[in-house]
């Protein structure tokens, strides 16, 4: 990396820094000497973190089942809609044949879901990674079935005159032409799923970070129930941070050709 390079990242780390800095120190300094029951010392609300989340009993006990139920939900909802989504990106009958139920399913919103994932998975770990998966798949499924559709035909017909299996074609044609389309849809399941996670251990669950957040405010634990709060943002800000290294590993071809381009 040269001077020129580092200086950029430098400019454009505190072009995003300053403001959220901004706002934790005017938090932090007006908080001190608020009397307001709802509004607790900031201070008190990251001793609440470090001494509970992060080296606390909360880390193994909440904090950790959330991410194993939110990565297993996950995991399930990209599988299932990139699977399906080939097959009915490939077959325009079978397509026509679930139109109708996709369309659907995918007009339900996932919390609507909740009494019948519940009557069928009851309390716990797999009702909330039903909910996730079921409620997640469709970004994936949609945008993987016009991903698919998309590849343009001379390819296609390209690939059948070299003789490549069909195995071949999905792998080395199909999905990196769709692949942008297909991430694309990965972002949005993750972005409902770090939503269906909070709302399945509200209703449904006895342990977890969404269940710690509405036991403290029944409670009335208000520095618990903010020290919660905040911990649902720095995840899913995290989960968000690791998805779009990978999206930046994983389309590296398709940044570098448009750079190459001028399109970026």
């Amino acid at each position: 990396m040269n001077g020129l390079d580092l200086r950029h990242h430098l400019h454009v780390f505190l072009l995003r820094a300053w403001l959220p800095v901004a706002i934790i120190a005017l938090w932090w300094f007006t908080s001190e000497t608020n009397p307001s029951l709802y509004f607790p010392p900031l201070s008190e609300i990251v001793d609440e973190i470090v001494g509970q989340w992060i080296f606390g009993p909360r880390l193994v006990e909440d904090l950790l089942p959330t991410l194993a139920n939110f990565v297993a939900g996950l995991t399930i909802a990209l599988v299932a809609g990139t699977v399906f989504g080939v097959i009915l990106g490939r077959s325009p009958v079978l397509r026509a044949f679930l139109a109708p139920i996709i369309n659907f399913f995918r007009s339900l919103p996932s919390p609507a879901l909740i009494p019948i994932v519940l009557a069928l998975f009851g309390l716990g770990n797999s009702m909330s990674i039903a909910l996730i998966a079921i409620g997640a798949v469709w970004p994936t499924l949609l945008n993987t079935i016009d991903g698919v559709r998309s590849v343009d035909t001379q390819v296609r017909d390209m690939a059948r005159s070299y003789r490549l299996t069909p195995w071949q074609i999905i792998s080395q044609v199909v999905l990196p032409s769709a692949g942008p389309q297909i991430v694309a849809g990965y972002r949005i399941s993750l972005q409902i799923s770090i939503i269906l996670i909070v709302v399945s251990e509200m209703v449904g669950a006895t342990r977890g970070l969404g269940y710690f957040v509405l036991e403290s405010q029944q409670l009335f634990q208000v520095p618990q129930t903010w020290a919660g709060t905040i911990m649902l943002g720095l995840l899913g800000y995290l989960l968000t941070s690791v998805f779009v290294v990978i999206e930046r590993r994983v389309l590296r071809w398709q940044i570098r050709m448009r750079e190459a381009t001028g399109a970026a």
